[in-house]
């Protein structure tokens, strides 16, 4: 096999290898002699099938086995004697594929774009601030607050009283279609907390202004969508009987509370509460840390990117903005999706810090480990509940998956990496500021 270079243009390459007919056949030939012991074919004893049979019976399938076979050879000779790694999948083509006959020569043509030679840099050098926020007491006492709604109990209002949004009204109430009451619309003594949205669009604010004793007449129309399909897009009639109306009496803040979250005692959970915001200013201080990180890089990397990885990123980013601009669009049978130079720029930006990324994990051996994986998986699946089986059958089956699982993990990895290394520097800010900070990184 003869290998010839035809374009070494920036980072693009070409090749052309030629397989001889001669070649070919004796690979075919080969294979052939190496399955006849093991063939039975009706009318002759195992292993004394005639080799021109055994030709005429496999020998096509075989030849496509061999050319698949010689071009992968092929491509890993000229990856290794090049020392180059492709940014995308080499395209092979062959000379004049639909009229080749077997016997004859076998010319394929290969090209790709080589990822480019990534300057090495020194972690030292970068210089990068992480903001630190202190969980302040009226922080931890919203939150305490916030639990105390949460644990909320209800009181009977004064006799007479009108319910409000966010009272819980006692009632008894079957729906009616027409004259005729339907399965599984009738409730008795059920506790509805007005606004909640959890009836029927319609039906709670209907109850608005109702008094303990009195009978309400709610009329609503089921969603088109809804669940029961004897009910989707019907009206219907709720007669309800109001039993009682109750206000909302937030849960005191004291060690009784404390007990219903799990804690010993009040100082227990506000000890909880000010670590469970540090962690979460932490995460958000950590966003910020890293888009300095990228801006730093980004800054000072300079180097030639493949063309095919810009053009790939531009038109996926153009993509996904199109669709969070039209979320009612969920299909792909839109019109053609221009990249505007916006989106060329970001995706140079997101390209360039990728191979930087995938560079220095690649040299320091940073990997994501299989329990690492199994844990992102475990995570994901919590989003599909009662279908967590299947969907780590999917993912177990979908190498494209795992790469959209493994690489972020991988990226909080190499930056962790970095920034371990780097002069980081700590500022105190307060919440407001965390906050500011994080709506900036939107902007940019």
């Amino acid at each position: 096999m003869q290998v010839t270079q035809t374009l070494n243009e920036g980072l693009k390459r070409g090749y052309t290898f030629t397989l001889t007919g001669e070649e070919l056949e004796a690979k075919v030939t080969a294979k052939l002699a190496e399955a006849q012991p093991e063939v039975e074919i009706k009318g002759f004893r195992k292993g004394k099938v005639p080799m021109p049979i055994l030709r005429k019976q496999f020998g096509d399938r075989l030849l496509g086995d061999v050319l698949n076979e010689s071009v992968d050879a092929a491509l890993k000779e000229i990856l290794s004697s090049s020392g180059d790694r492709p940014a995308m999948e080499p395209k092979i083509e062959m000379d004049n594929g639909e009229a080749w006959k077997p016997g004859t020569d076998a010319t394929f043509n290969v090209s790709y774009e080589a990822l480019p030679e990534i300057p090495s840099f020194d972690r030292g050098e970068l210089e990068l601030e992480r903001l630190v926020v202190k969980a302040e007491d009226a922080a931890v006492t919203e939150a305490l607050e916030n639990l105390a709604k949460s644990a909320q109990n209800f009181e009977d209002r004064r006799k007479g009283s009108k319910a409000k949004d966010g009272d819980q009204v006692v009632i008894d109430f079957e729906g009616f279609l027409g004259d005729e009451p339907f399965e599984g619309g009738k409730g008795e003594e059920y506790p509805l907390v007005l606004g909640s949205n959890s009836f029927i669009p319609g039906f709670e604010e209907q109850l608005v202004g109702a008094k303990a004793g009195e009978d309400v007449e709610v009329k609503v129309t089921f969603p088109a969508e809804y669940g029961a399909e004897h009910l989707a897009g019907k009206e219907a009639t709720f007669k309800c009987h109001v039993h009682a109306v109750k206000a909302p009496k937030a849960a005191e803040i004291d060690d009784e509370l404390a007990k219903k979250f799990g804690a010993d005692d009040l100082e227990a959970l506000k000890a909880q509460v000010r670590e469970r915001l540090e962690s979460e200013y932490q995460g958000a201080a950590r966003a910020v840390l890293k888009r300095g990180l990228l801006d730093a890089l980004d800054g000072k990397m300079d180097f030639e990117l493949p063309p095919s990885l810009v053009e790939a990123e531009a038109n996926q980013i153009a993509h996904q903005l199109w669709h969070e601009e039209n979320p009612d669009h969920h299909g792909h049978d839109h019109g053609e999706i221009e990249a505007t130079d916006e989106h060329k720029a970001l995706a140079t930006r997101r390209v360039r810090l990728g191979l930087v990324l995938a560079e220095m994990g690649r040299v320091e051996k940073i990997e994501v480990t299989d329990a690492e994986m199994t844990q992102a998986v475990m995570n994901a699946a919590r989003q599909y509940p009662g279908q967590e089986r299947a969907f780590f059958e999917f993912v177990q089956k979908n190498p494209q998956m795992q790469q959209q699982l493994r690489a972020p993990i991988f990226e909080d990895k190499v930056i962790d990496f970095i920034v371990s290394g780097a002069k980081v520097t700590e500022k105190e800010v307060t919440k407001e500021e965390l906050e500011k900070a994080i709506e900036a990184l939107d902007e940019l």
